[in-house]
């Protein structure tokens, strides 16, 4: 490795693929169904198979994104562990589900790493949603992705929040990421974004043999995405009506420059807005159907390179470092 310092981290022997999360997201569905089929065919049910998780089948079911609240907004510590009422949402009472089958998020049972499948109507390519930009596991996983397959666009976006406020559903593995591909119009599957998904996730479940086979993985750089922000779009002051769309000249352009004083959002009489930020940042989940109820017409970004370390596999319960 030519003198370069390896981090030795655990072996990943649990590992979790989910989809569904938000039930009418439909590659993930349709892709962790296949694997379950697949797996009842072969009847393999060996160590070595991820564990497959439809985390909301009343959603799913529905082709409905939630069916009370959001399911992936379930996961922080104060969520999982305040008193449930005597009706709590199902999402809530599935959280708690998850929770216990995956985790306990935070605890030296929870499984080694949770990949949850999402789709996106914004032009995003592929990306890793992650709250950590030093869990060298996703990185190099997503570095791996990029390598196998030059011709999808991919990020690695950072959500930089601590374990205990992070909120969605891979936060409950010691490692985890969203694996966000689009674009995709939600309650639809496209065979394009279907098939990126699942060579995706093909790759991730290589690397991770690979890896607890004893292979050892040079280190590199990634190019980070940390969120700054979320912007809501313009609205009439007194209805709360939105009363502009996301300017023609960004619509699909998720992840360019967005510089002060470009164009941002056209009202509805035709005006252009422009960005009035003082600092250069990049956008994405530009104009996500399922956000204008968030109240987020985009979100923007801070890019940078973190160099990550050459990492190897111990079956020891704690990363040490080998030369």
């Amino acid at each position: 490795m030519d003198g370069q310092e390896a981090v030795c981290l655990p072996k990943l022997s649990r590992v979790a693929v989910c989809g569904g999360t938000h039930g009418n997201e439909l590659s993930g569905v349709y892709l962790v169904k296949e694997m379950m089929k697949s797996r009842k065919e072969e009847d393999n049910e060996s160590g070595s198979q991820p564990v497959l998780v439809l985390s909301n089948p009343r959603a799913t079911k529905k082709c409905l994104r939630y069916t009370e609240v959001d399911l992936n907004r379930c996961f922080s510590r104060d969520a999982l562990n305040s008193p449930l009422l005597d009706i709590a949402p199902y999402e809530v009472l599935r959280s708690r589900e998850l929770d216990a089958l995956l985790g306990p998020k935070g605890s030296p049972y929870s499984v080694d790493l949770v990949c949850d499948l999402h789709n996106t109507t914004s032009n995003m390519g592929l990306c890793f949603i992650a709250y950590s930009d030093s869990d060298w596991i996703s990185m190099h996983i997503f570095k791996h992705l990029k390598r196998c397959m030059p011709d999808i666009p991919m990020r690695y976006i950072h959500f930089d929040l601590p374990q205990d406020e992070s909120y969605s559903l891979d936060s409950v593995g010691k490692h985890g990421f969203a694996m966000e591909i689009g674009p995709q119009p939600h309650g639809v599957v496209r065979s394009n974004i279907y098939t990126t998904m699942k060579c995706g996730v093909q790759h991730m479940l290589d690397w991770i043999h690979l890896f607890n086979s004893g292979r050892v993985f040079e280190g590199g750089f990634v190019d980070v995405f940390t969120l700054v922000k979320h912007l809501d779009y313009p609205r009439d002051c007194s209805t709360l009506d939105i009363i502009a769309a996301i300017h023609p000249q960004l619509q699909d352009r998720d992840f360019c420059l967005l510089n002060p004083g470009d164009p941002l959002f056209q009202t509805f009489s035709g005006e252009t807005m422009p960005y009035n930020g003082t600092e250069s940042l990049h956008p994405f989940f530009i104009n996500e159907c399922a956000y204008y109820e968030k109240g987020i017409a985009l979100s923007l970004s801070r890019l940078r390179r973190v160099k990550i370390p050459a990492v190897c596999a111990t079956s020891e319960q704690h990363a040490v470092i080998v030369t």
